[in-house]
């Protein structure tokens, strides 16, 4: 079984999003640099960027999303984003109905059932939560091993919190890794248990 990792980009005072669920300046560090991090070409970041997330990128074999994100980003329009593999959605409702049956998109009604099947789907490879209230209910449950965030120099002030939720303290060791790419910090702690 591969590893859990809870994963976004984050503003220095804990924000993935602002109020309205726009990213603002946390997304320009993806566009500072001359290394396209994907086949789109879309992305370019710096050297020591690429560095750091391309090899984390093709270790990612599921990613775990709440029905919030899938509705914002229109289910990436049945293609997973940054090449992953498939993408394992936690709601309690039905995908839309002219949603196509062959995209790779699981729909669960609990963060244990779509842990147990992004483990399934991803065997030895990476399952990535995505941070925010559906990353916090994993961490909260005990079923997150590693967290990484990219810290971007922006105070947003108010907004969706990384951890979501989380109202109860969680020990992290480290960081095990520190990496300063062009405006923006690349951290990664392991979770403490027990």
């Amino acid at each position: 079984m591969g590893k859990v990792i809870m994963y976004s980009v984050v503003s220095v005072d804990g924000f993935i999003a602002d109020e309205n669920d726009h990213p603002g300046p946390l997304f320009d560090w993806y566009g500072n640099g001359d290394v396209p991090l994907d086949a789109s070409g879309e992305i370019n970041v710096s050297r020591t960027s690429y560095e750091y997330i391309r090899p984390y990128w093709d270790q990612i074999g599921v990613t775990i999303v709440g029905r919030h994100v899938f509705d914002l980003t229109n289910g990436w329009d049945g293609t997973p984003p940054g090449g992953v593999d498939d993408v394992v959605v936690v709601t309690h409702r039905p995908a839309p109905e002219s949603w196509p049956a062959e995209a790779p998109y699981h729909f669960v009604d609990s963060v244990e059932a779509a842990m147990t099947r992004a483990q399934e789907l991803a065997g030895d490879r990476v399952v990535e939560v995505a941070a925010g209230d559906v990353g916090g209910q994993l961490l909260a449950a005990g079923l997150v091993d590693e967290v990484r965030m990219d810290v971007v120099p922006v105070v947003l002030g108010a907004g969706k919190r990384y951890f979501g939720s989380v109202d109860t303290q969680h020990l992290l060791d480290g960081p095990d890794e520190v990496v300063q790419g062009n405006r923006v910090l690349h951290l990664r702690y392991q979770v403490r248990r027990g």
